[in-house]
């Protein structure tokens, strides 16, 4: 049995794997992506007009690099987490998420919040990994870029995808 501070430790791990997935995500990092999930790993994201699924790193990657390409902009924010360590090598979170995403090609802006609900699991290397991530929409916002809006610096464009 783990005693209250050694649970906190590994709370704390899993909520750092956690920004760092975020971080990775909003500036196109694949390789960082691929170092926070699993092999293996499923996702499914449910939003206003869309549910995304994909199951294994190399199909998730593929969707993620082509969403946060060099022509959008994105900023996704986690907060007030709840994880519950459920065995040695096992653990549950739930997740706030407010996020704004630019599509720059098409000039929409989309902002919204959900819940995420991750499983992680402890690798052989004591890591922490996601093994299965989504979120649910609570509200999903689009609108038209204003003509006078301009995007005077875009970290997408040097780190993202290009598109073709």
């Amino acid at each position: 049995m783990s005693t209250a501070y050694e649970e906190l430790l590994e709370i704390e791990a899993i909520r750092q794997l956690k920004y760092r997935y975020v971080r990775a995500l909003d500036t196109a990092d694949m390789e960082g992506l691929r170092a926070c999930m699993t092999e293996d790993a499923y996702i499914k994201f449910e939003g206003g007009l869309y549910t995304v699924e994909y199951t294994g790193i190399e199909k998730i990657l593929d969707f993620l690099s082509s969403s946060f390409h060099s022509k959008a902009a994105a900023s996704h924010q986690v907060h007030h987490p709840t994880i519950e360590i459920t065995s040695a090598t096992t653990a549950r979170g739930q997740w706030s998420l407010s996020d704004v995403f630019h599509d720059l090609n098409h000039r929409i802006i989309v902002a919204g919040a959900a819940e995420y609900v991750d499983d992680y699991i402890k690798d052989e290397s004591g890591d922490w990994r996601i093994a299965r991530s989504g979120y649910t929409r609570l509200y999903e916002m689009t609108q038209p870029m204003p003509a006078e809006m301009n995007c005077t610096f875009n970290k997408l464009a040097q780190t993202g995808k290009e598109l073709g």
